[in-house]
C-alpha cells in the first residue's frame, strides 16, 4: 500500500514537471514569434519577396534566398525519397536477418542523431572536392540528402513494420508475389507513415543552415540562381547575414525573414500531421 502511494505521488509529480517544462518551452517560443512578428511582419510585401539583396534595407530582398532555398529543397527531394524509401523497403522486406544486416540497422540509427555540421564535413570533402561540384547546388542538395537519409529510412522502416503480417498473409494466400504484395499492399497501408517523415524531412531541410555554410552557400548572392550548378544562398543564411549587421532596418529585414521561415516550416509540419490524421482514419486494420 505504501509503495502504491510513493509510486502514485511519483507519477503526480513527474507529471506536473512534465506541464510546466511544456508551458515554460511554449512560453518561450511564444515570446520569440511575437517578436518575430512585432518587428517584421509590417515589412513583409511583394517588393520584400522580389527583390534581390541590397547594401540599403528598405530595398532589399529575400528573392535570391528564396529561390536558392527551393532548389536546394527540389533536389533533396528528389536524391533523398526514392533512395531512402527503396532502402527502407529492401531493409524490411528482403534483407536477411543477419549480424552484418543488424550492424547496419544501428549504424543507421545512430546516424539519425549524428550533428549535422558533421555532414556538412562529409559533404565538403567527398563531393565539393573529390567530386569536384565546388560551391553549388548540387552540393548542397547531395549534403542534405545525406543528413536526411537515415531519418527517412528509418521512419519508412517503422511505417512499414505497422503494417499487419495478416495482410501479407492474404496476399501470399491469394498468390501474390512478394513485390506484388510490397507494391498493392503493404505501400498503401504505410502511405501515411512515410508521407509524415517525408514532410518532417522536408521542414527540417527547409530550415538547416550549419552544413550548407561548411560546403560554401554565400551569405550575399547578388544574382538569382538558374541552374543546379550555380552558386546560392538560402533563407536562414540570409537571416544570419542581415543580423549580424548593425544597421536596424536589416534587423526589421531578418525578423520578417524569419517569419516567412516559420510559415513554410510549420505549414510542412502540419501537413505531414495531416496526412498521418487522415491515413489513421482511412486505414481500419
Amino acid at each position: 500500500m505504501i509503495r502504491r502511494k510513493k509510486s502514485h505521488i511519483a507519477n503526480l509529480l513527474f507529471q506536473y514537471w512534465g506541464m510546466i517544462c511544456l508551458i515554460f518551452a511554449l512560453g518561450v517560443l511564444f515570446v520569440l514569434v511575437g517578436d518575430a512578428l512585432q518587428s517584421g511582419a509590417a515589412r513583409i510585401n511583394w517588393q520584400f519577396l522580389t527583390s534581390l539583396p541590397s547594401r540599403i534595407p528598405e530595398e532589399a530582398g529575400i528573392y535570391t534566398a528564396l529561390l536558392g532555398s527551393f532548389w536546394i529543397l527540389i533536389f533533396t527531394m528528389l536524391i533523398a525519397f526514392p533512395i531512402g524509401i527503396a532502402s527502407a523497403i529492401y531493409m524490411e522486406e528482403y534483407a536477411k536477418r543477419s549480424l552484418l544486416n543488424k550492424i547496419l540497422e544501428i549504424n543507421i540509427t545512430n546516424l539519425a542523431g549524428v550533428p549535422s555540421i558533421i555532414y556538412g564535413l562529409l559533404g565538403l570533402e567527398l563531393i565539393a572536392r573529390n567530386m569536384k561540384l565546388g560551391s553549388s547546388i548540387l552540393t548542397g542538395s547531395l549534403t542534405l540528402a545525406l543528413l536526411l537519409l537515415p531519418t527517412i529510412i528509418v521512419t519508412t522502416r517503422e511505417a512499414l513494420k505497422a503494417v499487419p503480417s495478416s495482410i501479407r498473409e492474404a496476399s501470399y494466400a491469394l498468390g501474390a508475389s512478394k513485390w506484388q504484395t510490397i507494391w498493392y499492399s503493404i505501400l498503401p497501408g504505410s502511405v501515411g507513415g512515410i508521407l509524415t517523415g517525408i514532410f518532417l524531412s522536408i521542414s527540417r531541410a527547409f530550415g538547416e543552415a550549419a552544413p550548407l555554410i561548411v560546403v560554401g552557400a554565400l551569405a550575399y548572392v547578388p544574382y538569382a540562381p538558374l541552374s543546379p550548378f550555380d552558386n546560392y544562398t538560402v533563407l536562414p543564411i540570409q537571416i544570419f547575414n542581415w543580423i549580424s549587421r548593425p544597421q536596424q532596418g536589416f534587423s526589421t529585414n531578418a525578423s520578417a525573414a524569419i517569419i516567412i521561415l516559420l510559415f513554410f516550416t510549420f505549414s510542412l509540419t502540419g501537413l505531414g500531421v495531416l496526412f498521418r490524421a487522415r491515413w489513421r482514419k482511412k486505414i481500419k486494420w
